[in-house]
């Protein structure tokens, strides 16, 4: 009898030595999963207000002006040198979108400045050199500068260093005549490229009709832009804006200006009314972090009134341009954005 009592004690006591064990076990296991943080989603990233850092620098005003366009293009801090070419867009007739003569006017004179363009590769009335005269002449570039076809004459070449889709981008054969290049671009929606800022004005807007095609279709032909694949064309893009800078160097700055704000661009004919209040005046000397900088203030603004101009960005898969161009080196999707 008594060892019986023995055994049940003894077995009583393991018990409750056990029951402390995993009681303290317990209690640290606790205290771990107290102190590991949980996963959390990642901060959206935002642009350093004041300029600092290792980031692009990207300035903007909100004053569309002669005078706000002037005080972006001194805040660059670069002057050009030699014979200066302005490269905008005149606008398709039957737009009215497209940068007004009077509000460009002061800067194109103070950099003594030749307004070039390129024809189209679609048709309309800026498919050949004649009408586009005519174009620049009745939306009245001609009244404040002197305005070139840059391929009036013919195309030639700038090779591609870094391109997926392209080895050699056709530019018109006058666009050797200049030394430096002050790229005005009026930011909006496009058809096909979902947004148009600098890199697009650079690339196809500077590229002669061949080269327009030869973007479009991702490098597969001269002649036609209809039907290449969508990706390739918006690759092609950033491609041949790549060779542009190569070849100009420092010797070109980029001012993109936000009014007027239409899903459609100013090659359209009928364009779509603007949805959103102007916005500002943007400038950089890197066009990879502008138009970053031009597609965020969309996306930063009333969200049912820019809900066409996400759209339009996101179906065409806008964004891969510019993704595109910073892998190959041509900027950076980060910025400081600089208020003046």
């Amino acid at each position: 009898m008594m060892n019986y009592r023995k055994q049940r004690t003894f077995y009583g006591v393991c018990l409750l030595i056990m029951c402390a064990v995993i009681g303290v076990l317990s209690g640290c296991a606790a205290k771990a999963a107290a102190q590991t943080p949980t996963p959390s989603a990642p901060a959206p990233s935002t642009p350093a207000p004041d300029g600092t850092g290792n980031a692009s620098k990207v300035y903007m005003t909100t004053d569309i002006s002669p005078a706000g366009l002037a005080a972006v293009y001194e805040a660059l801090g670069r002057t050009l040198p030699g014979k200066v070419a302005v490269k905008l867009s005149t606008g398709e007739p039957g737009g009215h979108h497209f940068l007004s003569p009077d509000l460009i006017k002061d800067l194109v004179q103070s950099v003594k400045g030749t307004i070039v363009e390129s024809n189209t590769a679609y048709g309309g009335r800026r498919a050949n050199t004649a009408m586009h005269k005519q174009v620049a002449i009745d939306h009245g570039f001609t009244a404040i500068a002197a305005v070139d076809i840059l391929d009036e004459n013919d195309s030639l070449s700038l090779p591609v260093t870094k391109g997926k889709n392209l080895r050699e981008n056709f530019v018109g054969s006058h666009f050797s005549n200049y030394d430096s290049y002050l790229v005005l671009s009026h930011f909006k929606g496009h058809a096909m490229a979902g947004f148009g800022g600098a890199i697009k004005n650079i690339s196809i807007g500077i590229a002669s009709s061949q080269g327009k095609s030869w973007i479009h279709s991702g490098g597969k032909s001269k002649t036609n832009p209809w039907g290449g694949a969508q990706n390739a064309f918006l690759e092609s893009m950033a491609e041949a804006a790549g060779a542009v800078m190569d070849h100009l160097g420092e010797r070109i700055v980029y001012i993109n200006v936000m009014n007027y704000l239409s899903v459609d661009c100013d090659c359209s004919s009928n364009p779509t009314p603007p949805e959103l209040d102007d916005i500002g005046i943007f400038a950089s000397l890197d066009p990879v972090a502008l138009d970053k900088a031009c597609v965020d203030q969309i996306y930063a603004s009333d969200t049912q009134r820019s809900a066409s101009l996400r759209t339009r960005f996101e179906s065409r898969n806008g964004l891969l341009t510019l993704e595109h161009a910073a892998g190959i080196g041509l900027g950076s999707l980060e910025y400081d954005l600089i208020k003046l």
